[in-house]
């Protein structure tokens, strides 16, 4: 595994363990170069699930892109990046499990939404603001009205 600080191409491994419920293997590495220590994940690779646009197109599901979408929703919120991981981990186990092989965009942004509802409902709007693309303030007041409603 190549270092991420120095880019050497080799490093050691100084603990494994389970991670994920078993979905994968977490290693703590350390670089013979640098010294410097980090995490790697080894996961099970799975048959490709491809994600269908709302245009017809089709892609290779891809759970760094649904990480960095919530990243940007959970900037300067109290939620772990473990936790974003283990939604990630969630809605793509669910859309394996469901699916055929092809998953609908839209279907997976409404997974996500609802992972993220139940981990912090100002990420939540923020994710949902961007992906169903409120055109105006009302839209948002709306949706935020929604979400007070269902807390009750």
């Amino acid at each position: 595994m190549r270092c991420p600080a120095c880019g050497y191409a080799d490093s050691r491994v100084l603990d494994s363990r389970p991670a994920q419920e078993g979905a994968a293997i977490r290693r703590r590495r350390e670089c013979p170069r640098c010294q410097r220590r980090f995490t790697t994940y080894e996961r099970l690779e799975e048959v490709p699930l491809l994600v269908v646009k709302q245009d017809g197109s089709r892609e290779v599901f891809d759970r760094q892109k649904i990480l960095r979408g919530l990243m940007t929703a959970c900037e300067k919120r109290p939620v772990s990046m473990a936790r974003l991981n283990e939604l990630v981990d969630e809605v793509a186990r669910r859309a394996h499990d469901e699916s055929d092989g092809e998953v609908a965009s839209r279907w997976l942004g409404e997974r996500v939404m609802d992972g993220l509802k139940e981990v912090d409902e100002v990420a939540y709007v923020r994710f949902a603001s961007v992906y169903r693309a409120f055109a105006d303030v009302e839209k948002f007041r709306e949706e935020v009205e929604r979400l007070g409603r269902n807390r009750t």
